[in-house]
């Protein structure tokens, strides 16, 4: 599950998005209302245009249509972690996922997340894993977002470290400055 907070800056869902597609490391999650958030985030905090951030989600919700989770409002009011957070993990649990990807987690306590058998893991947490299981698929994925966007390893490497710091010196660790 990739809470919103992971989804609004663009390289690293750009890097998320990518690691979901082609040869997929893992199956990403979300709903309408995390959805509704990063739109809405990106407009009032970024200046994105209403066009611009319905481009957006038209095209995650084209390339990942299996992805939105429905149907898990009535399980709101069961959830026990922080009250701005519980859409998040009632969508979780309804999906059956097994690690939601945000910056918050402190809102999501071991007490609320244990009877889903649920986990709560920061993005470089969760992109250090993705690494350890395919380091190959990791840099490719990597090489081929910084391609599209027409810079090189090092300049996309310095914004992923804005966000994902801990991922980025575990891949200069294995490959030294890029």
């Amino acid at each position: 599950m990739l809470d919103a907070c992971v989804l609004i800056p663009m390289p690293l869902a750009d890097t998320l998005l990518r690691l979901a597609a082609g040869p997929r490391l893992y199956r990403p999650k979300w709903s309408d209302q995390i959805m509704v958030e990063v739109s809405r985030t990106l407009q009032e905090n970024f200046g994105l245009s209403p066009e611009k951030t319905m481009y957006r989600e038209t095209e995650i919700r084209r390339h990942f249509p299996e992805a939105w989770i429905n149907n898990y409002e009535d399980l709101i009011p069961a959830m026990t972690c922080h009250s701005k957070d519980r859409h998040v993990l009632a969508a979780a649990a309804r999906a059956d996922v097994k690690v939601i990807v945000t910056y918050n987690i402190k809102d999501f306590p071991l007490s609320s997340l244990a009877p889903y058998s649920i986990t709560a893991q920061g993005p470089s947490a969760f992109l250090k894993n993705l690494y350890e299981i395919s380091p190959s698929i990791v840099m490719q994925a990597l090489e081929a977002q910084a391609a599209a966007i027409g810079q090189t390893m090092a300049w996309l490497l310095s914004r992923l470290r804005i966000n994902a710091p801990a991922f980025v010196d575990l891949i200069e660790a294995n490959y030294g400055k890029l």
